[in-house]
């Protein structure tokens, strides 16, 4: 079983940043492919982007390419997503999710989900 915590959510003007963290715990860390997901109101949940358990290979969504970066730290058990850049419409739910294996953008693939963080973008 692995827990996932994420936080560093919060408002911010367009244009600016924010950098998100998903803690954890349970499981070695570096096992787990990760991903960060977001589904804003009234859309489904989409991908963000994703990155292999040793951190060599990453994904992104077309919408964040060029102003998102993932990354992780897993002596620190820690995924991070730094957001540049930021519009209105990155307003959403933030969410991080693990999974055993290869990594995917697949939402359906991963196993363990957090409680999801906001992230408000104002204009």
């Amino acid at each position: 079983q692995v827990q996932l915590v994420e936080s560093g959510g919060g408002l911010v003007q367009a244009g600016g940043s924010l950098r998100l963290s998903c803690t954890a715990s349970g499981r070695t860390f570096s096992n787990y492919a990760m991903g960060w997901f977001r589904q804003a109101p009234g859309k489904e949940r989409e991908f963000v982007a994703a990155i292999s358990g040793s951190g060599g290979s990453t994904y992104y969504a077309d919408s964040v390419k060029g102003r998102f970066t993932i990354s992780r730290h897993n002596a620190k058990n820690t995924m991070y997503l730094q957001m540049n850049s930021l519009k209105p419409e990155d307003t959403a739910v933030f969410y991080c999710a693990a999974k055993l294996g290869l990594t995917t953008k697949e939402q359906m693939s991963y196993n363990y989900w957090g409680q999801g963080t906001q992230v408000t973008v104002s204009s």
